[in-house]
């Protein structure tokens, strides 16, 4: 349960940053140039030096069966920011993942430590329910404000087209169109 006001605060935030990014409320949000806004800089694994290529083979295992299970993963030391994207991954599941990572350090939640273990495997010491899924809400507010719904509608768009023309997949698109009204809103 979100504290009172919070979804309010998050369709605000999404339509005030799109105005001081230079772009209309209903306009598609360039996850990149938000991240750049917020002074973060996101990278690939193949980015990373030191990488192996039986790393970034392990990292990047996509075999049309069982993806790589990581999506993101900020990193954060000192002032520096840096969120570690899946590239095996859809651009539209990179710009979910990415606004999410984003909502997290937009709502100032401090950043979980993790432990390696014995066999290379990276694991949170905790996990915090409650600030996972405001960063979902907030991450979907950003890709998808209501506003940007509501023109989606208006102009009868297909749901693929409106997912390729907003950078989403149709899963995010149905879910805020459901989540907000704005389906039951047009029927």
């Amino acid at each position: 349960m979100f504290e009172r006001g919070f979804k309010t605060w998050c369709e605000k935030y999404a339509t005030e940053k799109r105005k001081e990014l230079g772009l209309k409320p209903n306009s598609r949000l360039d996850t990149r140039l938000l991240a750049e806004n917020l002074g973060v800089l996101v990278k690939m694994p193949a980015d990373i030096p030191g990488l192996s290529q039986d790393n970034l083979d392990v990292l990047l295992r996509n075999d049309g069966k069982t993806a790589s299970c990581w999506s993101a993963v900020t990193l954060v030391k000192g002032t520096r920011i840096v969120v570690i994207l899946n590239s095996s991954h859809s651009p539209a599941r990179q710009a979910s993942d990415l606004t999410h990572e984003l909502a997290h350090i937009i709502r100032g939640h401090a950043a979980q430590e993790v432990d390696i273990s014995s066999e290379g495997l990276m694991l949170l010491k905790s996990y915090d329910k409650v600030q996972e899924e405001e960063a979902d809400w907030l991450s979907g507010c950003l890709l998808l404000p209501r506003e940007a719904l509501v023109t989606i509608r208006s102009r009868r768009l297909e749901d693929s087209a409106a997912a390729t023309e907003y950078g989403v997949s149709i899963q995010m698109l149905n879910y805020r169109m459901a989540r907000t009204g704005v389906t039951r809103q047009f029927t």
